[in-house]
């Protein structure tokens, strides 16, 4: 892949930018089978998902620069300037077709960009998230509410110039810190969120949901899942860090009938997890809960954690009666760092699957059996987790 803004040293975050890309998957495959052979030298590895080059990711984070009435959307300078990366081509060609009419429409409101240096201004970032049905979530990060209703009086136009925009909401952000979104969100149009169709799961997102970079990618992740998950037959499953529901929902749909119980911090998240479910009527438990601390007793236990692993939640799972787990990992240091402290857990199957291209971040999902059978019939029940 060539791009102008790297050549022309505006953007440096790809740092794989012209290395070509069968070199690329084949470095980060090398990488996380050497890193886990430490750990896991009997782990056998599945091909990896080779994702495309360019035009793949379904989300972008903007931050916005310039003046009022002629703002950038892309990143800042190391003096706080905007540079437009709009023309950025890892961006999906809906996505991209989306920027010109938005930046029009702020202009046209001159909606004042917040200024880092001289901590005043406005509006920070514009985040997108377009969905397979080419419908648009966008996201106006602000540092107060004193545009809002100017917003939401001339969303109509907006709304005429951007047809596939499904969802507008504000985010309010009023601290001066590395910070994307505050707590604070106010949905402007009537809907408020986008169906994610990913391997025939209709999932809903929310404006304060986590969803994975490329849709492709998300897709190729369950889809491993959802094999493993048929060929070891478990009694129930439990998914921890369950988001908007993808690896429970996959779980249900792969073996009917059998218990499934989703957990996660997030409320928006399990109540788009719970529509999804019922649109697909598959009886589903999703609850609000902090994952980490829960005590897992299905059968199957699948982790889908942030960047800095699972920590305490190793030493739980190593102590409780399950029979297989799935590890869902976007950082090889930190999955490495928990199976050493799961011992009688035994890694058996690996997949990467590339969902940053021009980049070394990747993702590798594994599935792990217990050296020995578990202490006790497997039961559907998390204590502790209301």
């Amino acid at each position: 892949m060539q791009c102008d803004y790297f050549d022309a040293g505006a953007c440096r975050s790809c740092t794989l930018m012209g290395v070509p890309y069968a070199d690329q998957l084949a470095a980060k495959q090398a990488h996380v089978a050497q890193r886990l052979a430490e750990v896991a030298p009997e782990l056998t590895w599945e091909t990896p998902f080779a994702s495309s080059e360019d035009g793949f990711r379904n989300k972008a984070k903007l931050v916005v620069g310039g003046r009022p009435g002629d703002i950038t959307l892309g990143i800042l300078d190391d003096d706080g300037r905007g540079v437009d990366l709009r023309s950025c081509g890892l961006y999906s060609p809906e996505l991209a077709r989306s920027f010109a009419p938005v930046k029009a429409w702020l202009d046209r409101l001159q909606v004042p960009p917040y200024d880092v240096p001289r901590r005043r201004g406005e509006i920070k970032h514009v985040l997108v998230t377009v969905n397979p049905r080419g419908e648009l979530m966008v996201r106006l990060v602000l540092r107060t509410d004193r545009h809002l209703e100017r917003l939401r009086s001339d969303l109509p136009r907006l709304q005429a110039a951007l047809p596939s925009l499904r969802v507008l909401s504000v985010n309010l952000q009023p601290e001066h810190k590395a910070v994307i979104e505050g707590a604070v969100e106010e949905v402007v149009t009537e809907h408020d969120h986008l169906v994610m169709d990913v391997a025939g799961l209709p999932l809903r997102l929310r404006p304060h949901s986590f969803f994975q970079t490329s849709t492709r990618a998300a897709e190729a992740l369950y889809e491993s899942a959802g094999r493993w998950i048929r060929d070891v037959a478990p009694a129930s499953v439990l998914d921890l860090y369950c988001g908007v529901g993808g690896f429970a929902l996959t779980a249900a749909g792969s073996t009917r009938g059998m218990p499934v119980h989703g957990i996660e911090i997030a409320q928006e998240a399990v109540v788009a997890a719970r529509q999804a479910a019922a649109d697909l009527d598959l009886d589903v438990r999703f609850t609000v809960g902090d994952a980490s601390g829960a005590v897992p007793t299905a059968d199957l236990v699948i982790v889908n954690p942030p960047r800095r692993g699972i920590g305490p939640l190793a030493e739980t799972l190593e102590a409780g009666d399950a029979r297989w787990i799935i590890y869902s990992s976007c950082n090889v240091e930190s999955l490495a760092r928990d199976l050493e402290q799961m011992s009688s857990w035994r890694p058996v199957r690996a997949r990467l699957v590339d969902m940053f291209p021009q980049t070394d971040h990747h993702e590798v999902i594994v599935l792990l059996e217990r050296g020995a059978e578990p202490p006790s019939p497997s039961r559907m029940d998390v204590n502790g987790v209301s």
